[in-house]
């Protein structure tokens, strides 16, 4: 099959299981709602799909596909992500679908400490810092296929607690996703208003194809700007040769990734302190 529909396949699982942060399970926004970005991205032609701030969408990732299939546009947002997405007859739920009760407590704990850290003056410095494990859980995907294409994909419910109507990095082409076939396929999670700052994913591209980084070191150094502006997060890509680059800022937090080749075992990497 086709680096898209693999990409396509590997997020709507991960959209469906209410472990991570998309789809179902999604956190919650400052105001209780889910709202929910994701994007999408092929190498070969460099056309790319996204929506943001959609409450209905089943499987997010899907209207992303649906932008850049049926329309002339790259992001749609909002209202108009939900109607082109029901017009073309992808399943529309409830608000109640996304609902867990985890993710209702972690807002909940979330709204205690910024009471509390908005009394003194050192919460403008760690306020960023509420956002880390558990309250992360993007889901990414990337793939080469058996033509030399690559894809990336990529799908949240954000931040907890984050104002209703922000948009992060996931949704951004350039920022949380991108896919070029002269050079890598990325999927980024973490401080979404970092990662915009950085444009990490395209940053990664950068690095590889301009710098000659491996893959692995441009993943890494992308990853050292969001840090050193206060960010944590991590990144997940593969280049055009099929050799991977995972990275994530390890003193913050660990990243659930793994691949899988063609006639070989996937394998499955643990977040630090995880057994």
């Amino acid at each position: 099959g086709s680096a898209m529909d693999a990409v396509t396949a590997a997020i709507m699982v991960l959209e469906d299981d209410p472990n991570f942060n998309a789809g179902k399970g999604a956190v919650f926004t400052a105001d209780g709602f889910n709202e929910l970005d994701a994007s999408i991205m092929d190498g070969s032609t460099k056309k790319a799909g996204a929506v943001a701030m959609a409450r209905h969408i089943k499987n997010p990732i899907l209207g992303a596909r649906l932008v850049m299939d049926k329309t002339w546009h790259t992001l749609v947002a909002g209202e108009g992500a939900d109607k082109l997405a029901k017009e073309n007859g992808l399943e529309m739920v409830d608000q109640k679908y996304f609902f867990t009760q985890f993710r209702y407590d972690a807002l909940q704990k979330a709204k205690e400490k910024q009471k509390l850290l908005l009394d003194s003056e050192k919460a403008k410095k760690t306020s960023l810092n509420l956002h880390e494990r558990p309250y992360l859980g993007t889901v990414g995907a990337i793939a080469l296929d058996k033509n030399g294409n690559l894809a990336a994909a990529t799908s949240t419910g954000g931040m907890t607690n984050k104002m209703t109507g922000r948009i992060g990095d996931s949704p951004i082409i350039g920022s949380g996703t991108y896919a070029d076939n002269d050079s890598v396929a990325v999927s980024c999670t973490g401080t979404g208003d970092i990662y915009m700052r950085v444009n990490a994913a395209h940053e990664v591209s950068a690095l590889y194809k301009y710098k000659t980084q491996d893959v692995q070191k441009a993943a890494e150094e992308a990853v050292a700007q969001v840090k050193a502006l206060g960010g944590s997060g991590g990144i997940i890509s593969i280049d055009k040769h099929g050799h991977t680059g995972f990275a994530w800022t390890k003193d913050k937090l660990g990243m659930y990734h793994g691949e899988a080749r063609l006639g070989a075992k996937p394998i499955v990497y643990w977040p630090l302190g995880e057994k």
